[in-house]
């Protein structure tokens, strides 16, 4: 049995034991990797530009609603679960490789009719940003990222941080699913600085693995451990902003994303760990608004 093939049996065993069904509420768009669980604040307006997230798991689209509500006002603001995280189950042959991911992304697009976006996409998900770019490059307007690192940098990371069982197919999904709850205690208490209350993030995350949300550490870290290479992206705009206190990070150099994105720009946030979006929304949403002004005026120009 595949460890992929794992992942989709034990996150539907852990749908299907829920202490709270109830929590499992919001819109569903089917893709070939699965259900993918989103929020839309503005179904159907095509008049805004479009800004989509993705939560970096155990964060889930709960998290992103103070967020949501900082930019619905202006932008059409999309909020969706990678499949393998909250509440999108992964499909039986979804294996997280960069292709799979990518897919998912203009995926959501398709069904959401939505022709042309920016991608505000945190840590590992950058990269399937990136490469959605790369697959379909008239449809992602700009890149917002957080906290992503270059490909190699982040394999270099994973071999760092994540222990070694779980990096093991199958093997990782089985200790996965039954540390799920504790792997997100102590992924919030690395990824966040020295003395940050995790409380609000971890209150959020138990609700959501009460309502048998997934967390599929294992798969992901399988999947972006066996790609080779994510090629350049030169044309794009890009934004990455850095929360230089996450400890997680600590021997990552932001700067290696200009491997792949040499025109990236560099945010520092010198009083965050590893969710600036999160931790620091407000300041944040004024970052994300500067670079929709930018892109417009990019915009301008080039016509």
């Amino acid at each position: 049995m595949s460890g992929a093939r794992t992942d989709h049996l034990l996150t539907r065993i852990a749908a299907s034991v829920a202490r709270d069904p109830a929590l499992r509420h919001g819109r569903f768009v089917d893709t070939a990797a699965g259900r993918v669980h989103l929020t839309d604040s503005a179904c159907g307006d095509d008049d805004r530009p479009c800004i989509v997230f993705t939560p970096d798991g155990p964060n889930v689209v709960a998290h992103y609603q103070r967020l949501v509500d900082l930019l619905a006002p202006h932008f059409r603001v999309v909020c969706f679960d990678m499949p393998g995280f909250g509440f999108s189950l992964p499909a039986p042959d979804y294996t997280h490789s960069l292709d799979h991911g990518a897919r998912v992304v203009l995926a959501v697009l398709d069904q959401l009719q939505i022709e042309r976006a920016t991608l505000a996409f945190s840590c590992a998900n950058g990269l399937y940003a990136i490469r959605a770019a790369q697959l379909a490059p008239a449809r992602i307007a700009s890149l917002m990222l957080t906290q992503t690192p270059a490909l190699a940098a982040m394999q270099v990371w994973a071999y760092r941080m994540i222990p070694r069982p779980l990096r093991v197919p199958i093997a990782g999904q089985l200790i996965t699913w039954l540390a799920r709850r504790k792997l997100a205690q102590l992924w919030y208490r690395s990824a966040l600085s020295a003395g940050a209350d995790a409380g609000a993030l971890q209150e959020i995350a138990r609700r959501s693995f009460d309502a048998g949300g997934c967390f599929c550490l294992a798969g992901v870290v399988q999947g972006l451990l066996r790609e080779t290479s994510l090629g350049t992206l030169p044309d794009t705009p890009c934004t990455l902003v850095w929360g230089n206190l996450d400890r997680s990070h600590r021997a990552t150099p932001p700067e290696s994303l200009r491997d792949c994105l040499p025109q990236a720009e560099i945010v520092q946030f010198g009083d965050c760990g590893h969710f600036p979006d999160l931790e620091q929304p407000e300041r944040y949403a004024l970052e994300i608004v500067s670079h929709m002004q930018k892109l417009t005026i990019h915009a301008r120009v080039g016509s």
